[in-house]
Order: C-alpha cells, then sequence, then structure tokens
C-alpha cells in the first residue's frame, strides 16, 4: 500500500513539475488536444499505460495554470485530424495506424516524424 502510494505521489509531482515548465515558458497559448481516452482504454496492449499517464490530472493542471498565468488555453476538437493530416499541404489520410511513427504524405511526398506532423498541426489549429 505505501508503495503504491509513494508511486502515485511521484507521479503527480512529476505532472505538477512538467505542466509548470510548459507555463513558465510563458507561451502565448497553449493547445491540447481532447482524447478518447475511454475508449484508449478498451485497447488492451495500451490501457496500462494510458492509465498511468493521468491525462485527466495534467489536463486539469493545465487548465489552471493557464488560467492562473493569463494563457489561452485550446482544446482542439476529439475528431480533428491532427496525426492524419499533412502540415504543409493539408492532405488528410484515410487510414494512419499507431505502428507508422513517420507520417508520409501521398500529394506532396512530406516525409515527417508523426508526433512533430500532429504538434504543427494543433499549432495551425489555434490560428
Amino acid at each position: 500500500m505505501k508503495k503504491r502510494r509513494r508511486l502515485k505521489n511521484i507521479q503527480l509531482n512529476y505532472t505538477h513539475h512538467i505542466t509548470t515548465t510548459l507555463v513558465k515558458a510563458k507561451p502565448a497559448y497553449v493547445v491540447m488536444e481532447d482524447l478518447n481516452t475511454s475508449g484508449m482504454l478498451k485497447n488492451r496492449k495500451l490501457s496500462k499505460a494510458i492509465q498511468q499517464q493521468t491525462f485527466h490530472a495534467f489536463k486539469r493542471q493545465m487548465m489552471y495554470k493557464c488560467a492562473w498565468h493569463g494563457i489561452k488555453l485550446i482544446v482542439a476538437d476529439r475528431f480533428y485530424p491532427s496525426s492524419k493530416m499533412c502540415s504543409r499541404c493539408g492532405h488528410v489520410k484515410d487510414h494512419l495506424s499507431l505502428s507508422e511513427r513517420t507520417y508520409r504524405c501521398e500529394a506532396c511526398g512530406l516525409e515527417i516524424d508523426r508526433d512533430l506532423n500532429a504538434s504543427i498541426n494543433l499549432k495551425q489549429y489555434a490560428k
């Protein structure tokens, strides 16, 4: 029982540390995706890793810390195709599996890391 409480406290401390670091960078805005975590938990291979990430606590902390520091928090729509859309030309892929870590656009030939592509799209979502 003590181990579980200690691990939970370490995890919450890490979440506070990360959110504070992000807010102290003083960005004009922060964009977050509204993820379907309950749907993601149905995937047996990913459910434990997703539970350990405490997405809800991260989002809650970002909300109040952004409000506290006067930073605009933008929550992207759950169905916004940030990972499936090309950040250069806007082409949207029909299917993109989780195992594909590199995004390759069929329209313009862009080859970029999947997460970097999604972050560029989320940055453009705010505009």
